[in-house]
């Protein structure tokens, strides 16, 4: 034989042998699914632990499912499970953890790769509502908090000091009205072109009054084991109209105008605003300009502070369990993606705090002028168990709005509503 015919024949192996590596290589690689709703900084964050966890497990590969919107989201990863279909790790509402394990979605996190002494001693204590009949279904890599902002440049050009937010719940309402505009042709709702503080209760402020307002007047939302609401009590009234007034008596604002209270906030058209650290993403990518400060929440009557805390989490599915080699790709990524490392770069892109108790206490952290008031309050936060958090929170919404479209009392659309959640209550524990 030649020594070019050798030569191609030698090629031809080495070409072979490659190729079959290759196939080798691929064989080997798991893929498993990862979804979240759409959601800019929470994406851009994955995207990037995403990237570092795959360099360091070349054997697993993890496909990004960020494109369902969140009103979306809840039904599209409940359709998927009979299908067999869907993530293999899931973020999940920690409110929604109880409908999903009924459903059997998820599977409890295996107790030798997540120890409950460990995930009670290693993250935040609201982090136990991810606890359910005994056992963990999920941990996060992020918690959040409630804080009031304002907006520097409208509280100057009404004359306050922009340096100087609202401390207690009657500087809130003093100061929302200062910072009311209206048309000239009235002193309507309708009349507003910009507002002071404007309601949404589709947003935060069901949490707000819940967990804050309602403590803060004396009250309490539920029984200690979960059972009875208890949030229209006289304390509960007191406190819901406290809320309501700003929009049916101060005329201070409305989630009906310039597309809803969040919106008005990041566009400059509203003074005063209560929501997540996670807000602070959309800012950032919407408008990085807005002159803007971070604050605790108004203190109560009586001086009280309280803070509603909440997260996303993540979850392994029965997809995953279902498949050995899955299921150790599956527990793998949850481990590294809910590290304290995973938490500080989570942070940076979305403003949620760190879940782990070791990167919460970072001293940058607590320092920062943005960050810091929704880290001081991590100790005084309370996390709402809730059995169905999409019906728990319609019921307020509608309370709400029978106030202000129906000119209804507030305990009476709050007893209303209560009677409703109630029901809600009673048939998730009967199947328990």
């Amino acid at each position: 034989m030649s020594r070019s015919k050798v030569a191609v024949f030698l090629l031809s192996c080495f070409l072979v042998l490659l190729m079959n590596s290759q196939a080798f290589l691929q064989d080997d690689v798991i893929e498993i699914e990862y979804w979240q709703y759409n959601f800019a900084g929470r994406i851009e964050a994955m995207d990037d632990l995403i990237a570092q966890f795959e360099a360091e497990n070349p054997d697993v590969k993890v496909i990004h499912n960020s494109d369902i919107a969140y009103d979306n989201f809840r039904d599209e990863i409940a359709a998927s499970a009979p299908a067999g279909v869907g993530p293999d790790v899931v973020t999940l509402f920690y409110g929604w953890i109880p409908a999903f394990v009924d459903a059997g979605y998820l599977v409890p996190l295996p107790e030798e790769d997540f120890p409950a002494e460990w995930i009670e001693s290693y993250f935040s204590p609201m982090v136990a509502e991810s606890k359910f009949l005994g056992q963990y279904w999920s941990i996060p890599t992020a918690v959040r908090t409630l804080a009031l902002f304002w907006n520097k440049d409208l509280f100057e050009a009404a004359g306050l000091d922009p340096e100087k937010p609202p401390t207690t719940l009657d500087e809130l309402v003093e100061m929302a009205q200062a910072l009311t505009i209206y048309d000239g042709s009235g002193t309507e709702v309708l009349n507003i072109t910009q507002e002071g503080f404007a309601p949404q209760l589709s947003g935060q402020w069901h949490h707000w009054f819940r967990e804050v307002l309602l403590r803060q007047y004396g009250g309490a939302p539920y029984s200690e084991d979960g059972t009875t609401v208890t949030w229209n009590s006289p304390e509960g009234c007191e406190a819901f109209k406290y809320m309501s007034d700003f929009e049916t008596v101060y005329k201070t604002g409305s989630n009906d105008l310039f597309t809803d209270a969040t919106n008005a906030f990041v566009t400059g058209l509203s003074a005063i605003h209560i929501d997540g650290s996670f807000r602070l993403g959309t800012i950032k990518n919407n408008n990085p300009d807005l002159n803007f400060g971070v604050a605790e929440l108004p203190l109560g009557p009586n001086g009280e502070k309280h803070n509603f805390g909440s997260y996303w989490t993540h979850g392994i599915t029965r997809r995953a369990a279902a498949d050995e080699r899955r299921m150790d790709a599956a527990v793998r990524f949850l481990k590294f993606i809910t590290s304290a490392e995973a938490g500080l770069t989570w942070v940076k892109y979305t403003g949620e705090l760190p879940a782990q108790l070791e990167a919460a206490a970072d001293e940058e952290l607590l320092a920062d002028p943005i960050l810091g008031p929704f880290a001081a309050s991590l100790g005084y936060s309370h996390a709402t168990f809730f059995v169905d958090e999409t019906a728990q929170r319609q019921v307020l919404i509608d309370a709400y709005d029978q106030i202000r479209l129906a000119g209804a009392d507030p305990c009476e659309a709050l007893n209303e509503a209560a009677a409703i959640e109630q029901g809600v209550l009673d048939e998730f524990w009967a199947n328990q």
